[in-house]
């Protein structure tokens, strides 16, 4: 079975949007939620996922991660609510 990758968003309980890839949503949630995640997810508690897309590839959603981190929080929210 081929691994697939995923790139989500998170709103934090301070109401920020925390954007990151991986293989596997839920344990890297949980991670973050234990404070075992990234850094800025230590000081920014993650409250739930709000976004996510599934890619075939590292690269490729390296890549989206990348162009997601540069967008606007207002461009965040539409990419999030589906009007981006």
């Amino acid at each position: 079975m081929d691994k697939k990758y995923y790139v989500y968003i998170l709103q934090t309980v301070d109401n920020t949007l925390y954007c990151g890839f991986t293989d596997d949503v839920e344990k890297r949630f949980e991670a973050h939620k234990n404070g075992e995640g990234a850094k800025y997810t230590r000081s920014h508690k993650p409250l739930k996922i709000v976004y996510t897309q599934r890619y075939e590839t590292k690269s490729e959603a390296m890549k989206e991660e990348y162009r997601i981190k540069k967008l606007s929080r207002q461009d965040k929210i539409k990419l999030i609510n589906g009007t981006c």
